[in-house]
């Protein structure tokens, strides 16, 4: 279907939380490219790899993944580009700036430390910069923001338990620098039970805690995630439709589920969004939120991704209050904010309908 430019600014004017954005996977290649530049990275050869010979043929091949590993390929390529504060702080800030524009009023960012510290890179260097990002959009835009360190679950686990006793050392759990924990990286082979030891000392320490579930992994994932990582969230968690008791298990719990729809088409989860679970979640009562994961390379942010759920399911603007109502109520923003945002919600609902 075609939107109206009524839905459309519907849609864009929804006050949006978001919760699963993998702030590297948000570096666009021309910052990319300007980066290499700036730093002196070589990028692969285009006689090797032809994705390399501009941002426009890097784009063009961001369109033709193969699978999820095939993506970290190129994701961990780009990385590579960054190295000072000032460049962390350019790719957050370039993202908000894009957030701001899509109606994006809190956002919950992922960012992967050991994928830099393993390259030379400091943690400190990394959290400096993304959070100068954090202060300027919360002056230039209003944008309330949280850190989420995320674990490679392809990296052993004691290099996890390494990485959060670093950030516990700096005081950056318990001064808020840091809101929470996550894991990403490739799925399959990798259960989220690999990683208790660490999760439990963050439940230990009132730490929030959420983990990649569901994407290309079965149902089992997102049950072990719950019951041995004691996670507040999953994220895609997409395959829970596969347990009928584990999805009306996370509809009791109120458990949030971080939806990423065009990436689950581009990383062939599914063959469309039509195929994803929204209408079951809507009548399952599952709470859920729409999100894009990595934009820069799945081609399309947030208010994209809304678009394409409106798109695939025909969402009645009640529908979509629910979601909105639902994604501040599982955010980890405090409780003044959350009313705040549900009050615009509330106020824009009333104005359309």
């Amino acid at each position: 279907m075609c939107l109206s430019s009524r839905t459309h600014d519907f849609l864009q004017a929804l006050p949006k939380c978001e919760h699963h954005l993998h702030i590297e996977g948000s570096l666009s290649p021309t910052l990319l490219f300007r980066l290499a530049a700036t730093n002196n990275i070589a990028l692969p050869s285009p006689a090797i790899d032809p994705a390399f010979a501009s941002p426009a043929a890097l784009s063009t091949r961001y369109e033709q993944f193969s699978s999820l590993d095939d993506f970290l390929h190129y994701y961990f390529i780009g990385m590579s580009v960054l190295l000072s504060s000032a460049d962390f702080e350019s790719l957050a800030y370039e993202y908000f700036c894009r957030a701001h524009a899509d109606g994006v009023h809190h956002a919950e960012i992922f960012f992967d430390p050991q994928a830099h510290t393993s390259r030379g890179v400091a943690y400190d260097t990394v959290v400096k910069g993304l959070s100068a990002a954090q202060e300027r959009a919360r002056k230039d835009f209003s944008i309330s923001s949280k850190l989420i360190l995320c674990f490679l679950r392809h990296l052993p686990a004691g290099d996890a338990k390494q990485t959060f006793n670093a950030a516990q050392a700096l005081g950056h759990f318990s001064d808020g620098t840091v809101a929470g924990i996550g894991l990403d990286s490739s799925e399959v082979g990798f259960p989220p039970e690999l990683f208790r030891e660490v999760y439990i000392s963050a439940k230990d320490g009132g730490i929030r805690r959420t983990a990649h579930a569901g994407e290309e992994g079965d149902a089992s994932y997102i049950s072990g995630a719950l019951d041995n990582c004691h996670v507040e969230r999953i994220d895609h968690g997409i395959r829970v439709v596969e347990d009928d008791v584990l999805m009306k298990r996370i509809a009791r719990n109120k458990t949030l589920v971080t939806m990423c729809p065009l990436s689950n088409v581009r990383l062939r989860c599914v063959q469309s969004v039509s195929e994803l679970p929204v209408r079951t979640f809507l009548d399952e009562g599952v709470r859920f939120s729409v999100n894009s994961d990595d934009p820069a390379y799945f081609g399309g942010y947030i208010l994209d991704n809304y678009c394409a759920v409106q798109e695939a399911f025909n969402l009645t603007f009640k529908e979509w209050k629910y979601i909105a109502d639902g994604a501040i109520e599982g955010s980890w923003c405090d409780e003044e904010r959350k009313s705040a945002l549900l009050q615009k919600v509330q106020a824009l609902v009333a104005k359309y309908e």
